[in-house]
C-alpha cells in the first residue's frame, strides 16, 4: 500500500513538473511562428477574399487615352510600354504600370505645372490588355485567360472547366511573382485547398488573382 502511493505521488509530481514545461514550450513554439508570419514575404491581408480591388492598376500593354484640356498637342491615344512607362510630350517618361488611371492623371498634371498654366488632365483606359491569368494542370481547359475583371480562384478554376476526375483538389496552388527589396523578382506559392475555399474556412481564402498568377491543379 506505502509502495503504491508513494508511485501515485511520484507521477503526481512528475506531471506537475512536465505541465510547466510543455506551456513554455508551447509559447515559444507560438512565438516562433508568428515571427515566421510577420517576416513572410506576402501579408496574410493581400490574400483576403474581401480585399477585392474597386479599380484596376493600368499595366503594360494597356491602350489609355491623355486628354489635356485645351492643348490637344499634349493630348494621345498611347500604350504603356513593356517597361511600364508612357512617353508625353514636354515632361518625357511617366511611370503608369501599377497605377490607377485616376492616380497617372494626377502625377501628370503635376509634371505640367511646370510648364503650363493650371492643367486639367483625365486618363481613359481605351483597351484592357494587362489581366491576364493562368490555369494549369488538372482542369478541363487549362490555359491562359485574358480577362476584363478581376477573379478569384474558384472563378478561375470555374472559367477553366472545373476540376478532371484525377485532380487533388486540396492540393492546389497559386504561384506569383513578386518585386522583392532590390527590385529582384520572386515566385511564391500560395497553398490553397479546396475544401477551405468552398467552405469559407482556413487562411488565405478564396484570394482574388493579380495579373500573372499562375493556379496550379496537380
Amino acid at each position: 500500500m506505502i509502495v503504491d502511493d508513494y508511485a501515485r505521488w511520484t507521477r503526481i509530481a512528475q506531471l506537475n513538473l512536465l505541465v510547466p514545461r510543455a506551456l513554455s514550450i508551447g509559447l515559444v513554439m507560438c512565438s516562433i511562428v508568428a515571427q515566421i508570419g510577420c517576416l513572410g514575404p506576402v501579408t496574410s491581408r493581400e490574400y483576403k477574399a474581401s480585399d477585392v480591388p474597386t479599380e484596376f492598376l493600368l499595366g503594360s500593354e494597356d491602350q489609355i487615352e491623355v486628354n489635356v484640356w485645351k492643348n490637344p498637342d499634349l493630348s494621345r491615344i498611347t500604350l504603356i510600354r513593356p517597361d511600364g512607362y508612357v512617353s508625353m510630350p514636354i515632361i518625357g517618361d511617366v511611370q503608369a504600370a501599377g497605377l490607377t488611371a485616376e492616380a497617372l492623371a494626377a502625377q501628370i498634371t503635376e509634371r505640367l505645372k511646370g510648364y503650363i498654366q493650371n492643367p486639367s488632365v483625365s486618363v481613359n483606359v481605351k483597351e484592357l490588355n494587362s489581366y491576364s491569368v493562368f490555369v494549369l494542370g488538372e482542369v478541363t481547359k487549362p490555359g491562359k485567360y485574358q480577362l476584363k475583371s478581376y477573379v478569384t480562384v474558384l472563378q478561375a478554376i470555374s472559367m477553366a472547366g472545373g476540376f478532371t476526375n484525377y485532380a487533388s483538389k486540396n492540393k492546389l496552388q497559386v504561384v506569383r511573382v513578386i518585386e522583392s527589396p532590390g527590385h529582384k523578382r520572386q515566385e511564391i506559392h500560395i497553398p490553397l485547398r479546396y475544401d477551405d475555399l468552398v467552405s469559407g474556412r482556413g487562411e488565405p481564402g478564396n484570394i482574388v488573382l493579380a495579373s500573372g498568377d499562375t493556379v496550379v491543379v496537380p
